[in-house]
C-alpha cells in the first residue's frame, strides 16, 4: 500500500536566512532516498521573475540534494514531466496564479494521483497552500481568477502560511485571526492550520509532525484554537 509523503513549509525564508536555507535540513531528510533522481518543479506561482529565473534560483538553492531538477514549464505538455518525476516540488508566490495555471494545464489530477501513489511532494508558501482543500485561506491578492478555489486536497484541511498573530501598532486592518474567523464563520465545518514563519508539516500517510522553530495553531468551529507544539505528531484524518 502506498504511503503519502509530503513536506508543507510556511515559506522560503526565516528571519534573515537566505532563500530556502532554513528548509534544506528538512528537505534533505525528506528526500534522503532520492539522490540522483528526478524532481519536477512547478514555477507557476512566480510573478516578479520569469519561470526560467525561478527554475535557476531553485536549482541553486537545492543543489545539495543532488537531484535532476526539471521545471515543468520547459515541456510542451507539463504533465509529461510530472508523470516521469520521482518527486514533486511547488514553489511560493501568488497562489491564485499558481492554481489558475494548474487548472489551465490540467495538472491537478496528475499531481494528486502521483502523490497518492507515494511520490514525495514538498512545497512552500503557495506550494503549501495548494496542497490543502482550497486556497481560500491564502494571504495573496486574487490578481487572476482560477476556475475554482478547490485545490489538490492532498491535505484535507486549510493551510494559512506566513501566519502572524495580532496587529502591528497603528494598523487598522483585520488581524490574521480576524480574517480566519471570517472564513470559519462562512465555512464552519472547515479546519485551518496556521503555520508561522519557520515552521512546516511533515506528513506521512494520515499523520503530521510539526517541524521548525515555533508551534503551529489549529482553528476550527467558532474560532476554537489549539496550539500544536513543535516536534509533536498528530492525526489529521
Amino acid at each position: 500500500m502506498s504511503v503519502k509523503k509530503m513536506l508543507l513549509m510556511s515559506g522560503s525564508k526565516y528571519r534573515n536566512t537566505e532563500y530556502l536555507v532554513h528548509c534544506i535540513p528538512w528537505i534533505s531528510r525528506f528526500l534522503a532516498d532520492y539522490r540522483g533522481k528526478t524532481l519536477a518543479f512547478v514555477p507557476y506561482a512566480g510573478i516578479s521573475r520569469s519561470y526560467e529565473q525561478y527554475e535557476q534560483a531553485v536549482k541553486q538553492a537545492l543543489q545539495a540534494l543532488e537531484m535532476n531538477i526539471l521545471s515543468i514549464h520547459q515541456a510542451q505538455d507539463p504533465s509529461d514531466i510530472i508523470e516521469q518525476a520521482d518527486a514533486i516540488a511547488i514553489g511560493g508566490g501568488n497562489t491564485f496564479c499558481l492554481l489558475n495555471q494548474l487548472y489551465r494545464h490540467n495538472l491537478l489530477e496528475p499531481i494528486r494521483a502521483k502523490v497518492n501513489s507515494g511520490t514525495p511532494y514538498f512545497g512552500w508558501s503557495a506550494g503549501a497552500n495548494v496542497a490543502g482543500a482550497s486556497i481560500m485561506t491564502t494571504n495573496d491578492m486574487p490578481i487572476v481568477y482560477p476556475p475554482s478555489f478547490e485545490a489538490l486536497n492532498l491535505f484535507p484541511a486549510q493551510i494559512n502560511p506566513h501566519f502572524i498573530s495580532g496587529k502591528i501598532q497603528g494598523h487598522n486592518g483585520e488581524s490574521r485571526e480576524e480574517r480566519l474567523n471570517e472564513f470559519l464563520l462562512v465555512n464552519p465545518k472547515a479546519v485551518v492550520y496556521a503555520l508561522p514563519e519557520g515552521t512546516a508539516l511533515h506528513i506521512r500517510d494520515h499523520t503530521a509532525t510539526v517541524l521548525g522553530f515555533d508551534d503551529i495553531l489549529r482553528f476550527n468551529g467558532k474560532m476554537d484554537m489549539e496550539t500544536i507544539a513543535v516536534n509533536s505528531t498528530f492525526n489529521y484524518e
